[in-house]
């Protein structure tokens, strides 16, 4: 898909007020013609009190008419008018604030996620390596009170020498937003972190340098190297989780080709990027390649895997005057196409349109986090400035020591770790077993869900096509029969080719004492294929022409087949007398839905089926399985109003979904499950990622999720019980600095042990 140009500086950002360029990044709102809507990645953002303040700043431009920000994707929904202010200008307003926006598609998104990563990488392992040798310096201390004054003095230099590599490196993002938030009259959770630190250091430093004045009794590098390498390590943790949903959207985004041929004037085939393209315009899509829009084949055959856009598992034949749609991809012959559709008037972008808003519209715990993030941090300065003003006429140095020490002990550490460390044992048991949590706080609902809804294509069926049954001509052998026409098929990649030699055993050595062998086979795609087929041993001259595909290629009657049901998946073999066989073919379930289903159902919750394949092949999957509620013939519009007509019912659902057709109603759901196969967009969107084939996952992630939020539950309660009783001691002088930092090292590392039984649980 088409990029626009990093906008780094304020003329970069004026090309974007370009009308060309908005359809990059925005898209003209539905039944207003005169609002458009960006999609913008946020950047500088690290807490929910950000998002607060981007919104504020955004919506305080004339001309912005709504803002949607997520603090868990950094992403942003701006809806503006294009006569009262253009991007550029929302945009610089936005910088004015720290700030930055970047269209959601941009080129360089990936190479600064991986930068970011690697400065977080590099100031999380300078962090952890001076805390052990700070903590080591500083064990004597601990230990004994009978140090020389020059073993001490020798000690305190070392690990101020260590403490300053960590202000001047680790630290300094923490420094960057906290003199952002004073400069723009603001506050985030960096600054009364950054004011610890950095009082912590300078209370140390003067420690250091004159160990007989104010503030020589006692320094605290160990408590400062720890109190970084510890919030280093929750930056760490939730950057990794939004680089993955951030780079399975680029996936998404950047489906549609960079180029295309195009036939020109002269009728010879150009590349030109996609932007050039217009309705009309007659394009050649080679295999491999995706489509670049909604269109029609002019000419030329091929099958198509849409798999990604309509839930469809199987190719699809598309000749002469078919439509084919944008994001599909040609997986087998060259074709030209006339474009229908371009841009935001696919089926393509439409999809991706519903899936933006869902997952901007989802996060509700992160609106709970931003009515309390700013009262929270100004509750937390005011109690440290309170304590110093009380005490300083006694004691400045006391004074300042007790303020640090009120940072220190009412720093949110075992409170923001009560949740997450519970959640992120469970997500690595999970993982261990196959599931990978993408969003921790989607353990919190599941564990809340009492509605189940279900895909059928690729969740509750296997990938592949099996044999059900065989319809032979009379007389005719039906293991010759299968053997010879798996002889044709095995010249072949499409699903049913592949059904049809599994089923007769003909993989691996079984070919080599297979008892017939097709030649001069020719494949003719949307109909079948068809070749010289004989015993092995005999002249190629005494084999027969067989074919093999749909009713019409191989000449079958609908009275020959009358006694299967509609619908039914089907493949004949017809040879020179005729009709000689007809396959009847199947999707199984996978080989654990049952159990899965079954578990859940004992469990309580309500389970259901929505599907975009046939009705008849829904209703059957739902039948084997005992389910009393299925539909089929969904399209993605119809499963999100499905799932919101579930929701304002007062349900509680998670969709376990495969493909972009899901994409909706997986960013939707409170909770969703996408299988391995699934494509990043499933993924992104979803809460789970089941990497296997196993459905019983499901299953085993709702009986843990319940067993999590029990373990939160325990760990909040010691939490606020640590600080119910921290905080008083401190503000009363009671809790020195060390003894704070100590207390929140205990506090911390008691709620991972206790999470840490969600581990031995599922072992």
């Amino acid at each position: 898909m088409s990029t626009v140009a990093l906008p780094a500086n304020a003329t970069q950002i004026e090309l974007l007020d370009d009308p060309d360029e908005w359809g990059a990044f925005s898209r003209r709102c539905a039944n207003q013609a005169d609002t458009w809507e960006s999609s913008v990645a946020i950047e500088g953002m690290h807490c929910a009190a950000c998002a607060l303040t981007v919104e504020d700043a955004l919506k305080a431009v004339p001309g912005v008419k709504e803002v949607q920000v997520s603090p868990g994707s950094h992403r942003a929904r701006v809806t503006w008018l294009p006569e009262q202010v253009k991007p550029s200008q929302w945009m610089q307003a936005l910088q004015g604030t720290g700030y930055r926006a970047v269209p959601a598609n941009d080129a360089f998104a990936s190479q600064r996620r991986r930068q970011e990563a690697r400065q977080t990488v590099w100031q999380w392992g300078v962090a952890g390596v001076v805390m052990m040798q700070v903590m080591m310096y500083a064990w004597p201390e601990y230990v004994s009170d009978n140090i020389a004054p020059e073993a001490r003095h020798l000690l305190r230099w070392g690990s101020w020498i260590l403490s300053v590599l960590v202000v001047l490196f680790s630290c300094r993002p923490f420094f960057r937003n906290a003199l952002n938030d004073i400069r723009h009259r603001r506050i985030s959770m960096d600054l009364p972190v950054a004011l610890g630190m950095l009082i912590t250091f300078i209370v140390s430093t003067l420690g250091t340098f004159e160990p007989d004045g104010m503030f020589g009794r006692e320094v605290y590098f160990d408590s400062l190297t720890m109190f970084v390498f510890f919030l280093l390590t929750g930056r760490w943790l939730e950057w990794r989780v939004r680089d993955r949903t951030a780079g399975a959207l680029e996936a998404l985004m950047n489906r549609l080709p960079e180029s295309v041929e195009r036939r020109n004037k002269k009728g010879i085939f150009e590349r030109v990027t996609l932007r050039r393209l217009k309705v009309g315009d007659l394009v050649r899509v080679l295999p491999g390649e995706s489509f670049p829009g909604d269109g029609t084949v002019v000419d030329g055959r091929t099958m198509v895997d849409e798999a990604l856009l309509t839930g469809e598992s199987r190719p699809l034949a598309r000749e002469t005057g078919a439509q084919v749609i944008a994001g599909s991809h040609n997986i087998q012959s060259p074709i030209e196409m006339r474009i229908d559709k371009l841009g935001a008037n696919t089926r393509y972008a439409q999809i991706v349109e519903m899936m933006e808003n869902a997952s901007v519209d989802k996060p509700r715990l992160a609106q709970f986090a931003d009515r309390f993030a700013k009262p929270f941090l100004i509750v937390v300065l005011l109690a440290a400035g309170l304590s110093a003003a009380w005490w300083w006429q006694e004691d400045p140095a006391h004074a300042v020591m007790i303020a640090v020490a009120v940072l220190i002990v009412t720093c949110p550490c075992a409170l923001s770790l009560a949740t997450p460390a519970a959640m992120l044992a469970a997500a690595g048991g999970l993982a261990r077993r196959g599931v990978l949590v993408r969003r921790l706080q989607a353990l919190e609902m599941l564990s809340q869900i009492d509605t189940v809804v279900f895909d059928k294509t690729g969740t509750l069926t296997a990938d592949t096509i099996a044999l059900e049954r065989v319809l032979v001509r009379a007389g005719a052998d039906t293991q010759q029969v299968l053997l010879q026409a798996a002889a044709l098929a095995r010249h072949s990649l499409h699903p049913v080719s592949r059904a049809l030699v599994e089923a007769a055993g003909l993989e691996g050595e079984a070919l080599l004492q297979q008892q017939w062998i097709a030649t001069h086979v020719t494949e003719h795609p949307g109909k079948g294929m068809e070749g010289q087929v004989a015993s092995c041993g005999a002249e190629a001259a005494s084999g027969q022409t067989m074919r093999l595909g749909s009713d019409l290629f191989c000449g079958v009657s609908p009275q020959t087949i009358a006694e299967l049901p509609p619908d039914t998946l089907h493949a004949n073999l017809s040879d020179e007398q005729g009709w000689l066989a007809t396959f009847v073919l199947r999707e199984d379930l996978r080989a654990d839905a049952q159990a899965a289903v079954d578990t859940l159902r004992d469990a309580g919750l309500r389970l259901q089926v929505l599907s975009g394949d046939r009705p008849h092949a829904v209703q059957r999957i739902a039948d084997q399985l005992g389910l009393e509620q299925a539909q089929g013939g969904c399209t993605a519009s119809d499963k999100l109003s499905f799932l919101r007509a579930e929701q304002q019912r007062g349900h509680h659902v998670a969709m376990v979904g495969d493909g972009i057709n899901d994409g909706p109603v997986l960013a939707g759901a409170h909770v969703s499950f996408a299988l391995g196969k699934a494509v990043p967009l499933a993924q992104a969107q979803s809460d789970f990622v089941i990497l296997g084939s196993s459905l019983q996952a499901v299953a085993d992630s709702f009986r843990l999720a319940r067993s999590t939020m029990r373990v939160v539950r325990e760990n909040l309660l010691w939490a606020a019980l640590y600080n119910l009783i921290g905080i008083p001691l401190a503000v009363m002088g009671l809790v020195p600095a060390w003894l704070a930092g100590l207390g929140m090292a205990a506090s911390s590392l008691l709620v991972v042990l206790n999470a840490l039984r969600l581990v031995r649980k599922l072992d």
